[in-house]
């Protein structure tokens, strides 16, 4: 083999400021504009990327060069950065977040989760983070 080959799927999950519902309209569509461009930036493939007003849910395949929290930091901390001198308004995410390794087998299913987030939460069927890897 000439060169390696990994398939890290990971789905993280954080939130807006204390839970504020900051993520609306076009500052929702830029915030997720922004976590797509800082991804391709590391080399990442956004497999899926959705959420509500006080959270949102990515899922990604990385390059094992870089580490979870390298991930997270990068992430968050452009977009949030960005949003604000954009659109000269508050914008920030929680300091802490979640994040879950998906089986090679299984991210159609954490994919088709996370793009119907906005359908789950209005009818109240959201699952358990664990329950869907």
């Amino acid at each position: 083999m000439r060169e390696s080959m990994t398939y890290l799927y990971t789905h993280f999950v954080w939130a807006t400021w204390d839970r504020l519902p900051l993520l609306v309209g076009e500052r929702k569509a830029e915030v997720y504009r922004l976590i797509k461009a800082e991804c391709k930036r590391m080399k990442a493939d956004v497999i899926a990327i959705g959420g509500i007003e006080d959270h949102m849910h990515l899922l990604i395949d990385y390059p094992a060069t870089i580490t979870v929290a390298d991930v997270a930091k990068r992430v968050k901390g452009s977009s949030s950065y960005i949003t604000q001198c954009n659109q000269g308004d508050f914008f920030q995410w929680q300091g802490a977040y979640a994040a879950f390794t998906v089986s090679r087998r299984e991210p159609t299913i954490v994919r088709n989760y996370i793009e119907n987030q906005e359908n789950h939460h209005r009818q109240g069927t959201t699952l358990n983070e664990y329950e869907i890897i």
